[in-house]
Parts: C-alpha cells; sequence; structure tokens
C-alpha cells in the first residue's frame, strides 16, 4: 500500500491534470515566475522568446504571447514587446538606442512625462537634446547632426494636439539614417499604420484605447526589423520589464471593441469640438480633423479615417487660470484626472506656458483638454454649457 503524503504534499504534486480539448473565446490567463521544464537537458537548451518558448515567467507566459502577438496584427509589425506602463515603452527605446555623447531630438508638444525623461534624466546618461517644431519639416533638417541617433515623434502632441508633418519629417529621417520612434497611443493602430510611413518603432500606452477600461497600467513597443527588436529585446530583458498576467487579461478583453469605442468616441468627439467652436468664450479649438487646427492638413494626408477622443478648448484671455478651474469645477460629467479613452470623460486644465520650449503655434490662454467618453453627446454638450456659466460669476 502507498504511504499517503502530507495534505500540503498532495496538494503541490497532485497528480491529476485536465485533459487536453478546452478552448473558449476568452484566452486562459496564464500565471507564473516559475516555468517548469521536462528534464535537464530540457532546462539546459536555449528557449528563444517572441513566443516561441519558456524560461521563466518575467519574460512571458502563453498569455502574454498571445496579446503581444495580436497587437502585431493591430500596428502592423512583426514583435512586440510588453512593458508595466506606457512610459515604460518609452523608456525601453531611449535606454535601448542612446548611448553617452548621443543626441534625441523630441519635438516641442511630446507627451510630458517623455518630455521630463529628456530633460532630467537622460543627461545623466551624457545623451544630449533639443525641441523641436514637428510642423516645420524643412527646419527640423538642420537639427539633424552627427550626434543625432534617435528621434522621437508624436501625432497628434500632447494635449494640444497639433498634427506633424510625418512624412517630411520620417523623409528626413530616412535621408540621414537617423532612427526614428512614434508615440502611436493617439491613433492606437486605427487611424493609420505607422510602418507604412517608414516609421522604425512605434510605441503605445495600452493603458489607453487597448485597455479602454481606466484599469490598466501598461505599454508596448513595436517593430518589423529584426535588429532592431533584438536590441530592444536584450534591453528588455535587462531593465527586468514584465507584466501581470491578470493586466494582460483585461487588455486582451479590450481588444475586440477597440475599434467600436475609438469611432464612437470619434464621433462623439467631432461633434462636440465643432459645437465648441461656436462659443463665444472660446479662442480656438484644437482637434486635428478641423480645419484651421494646426497640423490639419498633415492628418488630412495619412489618418483621415480616425480622429480619436481629444480635443483642447483655449479660451479668451479675460478667463485666467483661477476662472477655467471654476468652469471645470463646475462640470457635472467630466472627471478631472489624467489619461484617456476610458468609458468616462474627463477635463483638465493647463497652462502651456510652463511646459514648452518655442512659441505656440496659436493665440496664447488657458486650454482645457477634453477627453471624451462613452456617455451621449447631447448629455456631454448640455454639462459643457451649463459649466461655462462659472466663468462669468
Amino acid at each position: 500500500m502507498t504511504k499517503k503524503k502530507a495534505i500540503s504534499t498532495e496538494q503541490i504534486h497532485h497528480p491529476y491534470k485536465p485533459p487536453e480539448g478546452w478552448n473558449a473565446v476568452p484566452v486562459p490567463v496564464a500565471k507564473a515566475s516559475t516555468v517548469l521544464f521536462k528534464d535537464a537537458a530540457d532546462l539546459h537548451d536555449y528557449k528563444p522568446r517572441d513566443g516561441k518558448g519558456y524560461r521563466y515567467g518575467l519574460h512571458g507566459t502563453p498569455t502574454s504571447y498571445t496579446l503581444a502577438a495580436r497587437l502585431c496584427t493591430l500596428e502592423g509589425a512583426a514583435h512586440c514587446l510588453l512593458t508595466p506602463s506606457g512610459l515604460a515603452a518609452i523608456t525601453l527605446v531611449s535606454m535601448a538606442f542612446l548611448r553617452p555623447g548621443d543626441e534625441v531630438l523630441v519635438p516641442d508638444n511630446a507627451y510630458g512625462q517623455n518630455r521630463y525623461l529628456t530633460e532630467s534624466f537622460l543627461p545623466h546618461w551624457g545623451v544630449t537634446h533639443r525641441f523641436y517644431d514637428p510642423l516645420d519639416a524643412e527646419g527640423f533638417k538642420s537639427l539633424l547632426g552627427e550626434k543625432t541617433k534617435l528621434v522621437w515623434l508624436e501625432a497628434a502632441g500632447s494635449i494640444t494636439l497639433e498634427f506633424p508633418d510625418l512624412a517630411g519629417l520620417v523623409a528626413a529621417c530616412r535621408e540621414r539614417g537617423v532612427l526614428t520612434a512614434l508615440d502611436n497611443t493617439w491613433g492606437a493602430g486605427v487611424a493609420f499604420q505607422p510602418f507604412e510611413l517608414g516609421i522604425d518603432i512605434s510605441m503605445q500606452a495600452l493603458t489607453k484605447y487597448p485597455s479602454g477600461g481606466a484599469d490598466v497600467l501598461m505599454g508596448a513597443v513595436y517593430t518589423r526589423d529584426q535588429a532592431l527588436h533584438d536590441k530592444l529585446n536584450w534591453t528588455h530583458e535587462h531593465l527586468g520589464y514584465g507584466v501581470g498576467s491578470n493586466d494582460v487579461e483585461l487588455v486582451l478583453r479590450g481588444l475586440p471593441t477597440l475599434e467600436l469605442r475609438y469611432r464612437a468616441q470619434d464621433a462623439t468627439t467631432r461633434g462636440l469640438a465643432a459645437w465648441m467652436q461656436s462659443r463665444p468664450e472660446v479662442s480656438r479649438v484644437l482637434h486635428p480633423a478641423l480645419p484651421g487646427s494646426p497640423g490639419h492638413e498633415h492628418w488630412l494626408q495619412c489618418s483621415s479615417a480616425g480622429a480619436a477622443c481629444l480635443f483642447s478648448a483655449v479660451f479668451k484671455p479675460q478667463y485666467g487660470m483661477a476662472e477655467v478651474d471654476a468652469f471645470v469645477d463646475a462640470l457635472q460629467l467630466f472627471g478631472i484626472g489624467y489619461s484617456w479613452a476610458g468609458p468616462m470623460s474627463l477635463a483638465v486644465p493647463y497652462d502651456m506656458s510652463r511646459s514648452r520650449s518655442l512659441p505656440l503655434p496659436y493665440e496664447e490662454g488657458v486650454i482645457v483638454r477634453f477627453a471624451i467618453g462613452l456617455e451621449a453627446e447631447a448629455d456631454l454638450r448640455a454639462d459643457i454649457e451649463q459649466a461655462l456659466v462659472a466663468l462669468l460669476k
């Protein structure tokens, strides 16, 4: 008679294995730090990553490899690496390709955390930087020098939503052999395909559209070129970047509705942005699909299929930050908070004079960036209208 093992031993080494053949719409969630090998020879055998083998949970599970593969399809990429946040994805690219003595060029309207990373962190590694006007491809050419190793692109720009001259900027970089990296969080793989434009590396904050629930922090870096991917993958491994399987599950759940949500939020945003142009309190509405908005002609050239869920209103000079803050506080359906592409609409006031190096391409004034959620357009319009009364008090 086989001696009965202790309860704890039996629960860890139980002989039952589920039968093969299970299949369902949701992707099964595989969680692991330790990955078991079938024998010592298997342990010693090198296991390639990218969904071809497993060594340790930090580097990938069936669940995370499934998400990476589906995201490649979304972006038109060949390779995808997952990171703990969008900022981590930006950091991965900069750490992989910049060395002491190198220079990076960043658009003046870049995501604030990329700007902070460039100004405050990279100099400690001996990396210099310059900010450029994303609407001036001709002037940009003169900034490209021997030390320039990486150019960041962002379409559309953070907060002020200028749409860059992507064709002109990318052409200038390719002519000089300079690597390009695009923050494609706004486009989300729906508005345009970055690699079709000649861009080398794309990244997204999966926190936004791919998740859609305002409940996940994650990022992704995409490439088509194997050599670029290998360099990113090496850096990714040595930085110890990993993502939790439960978060991966939530992003996988959001992907099937991504395009539906993108289109719905895009339509509501365009309606509200066009209406906001008629308001006497506002001097300018910034939205790539609006004629007259900075970079509108560039948006038409490459991404007229989509315009995301963001627009910004520049309030007339007589309304200072205190008055605009009162307007934001009076909104009832808009949360006050960062991020976007979730179900709830958001509004955040900004004083752009504190976060730019170059002149703004529009008249000065306090800005409110609106991130439109999934509420009804009529309800959001009525809420903005009632809150505008606060400006006059």
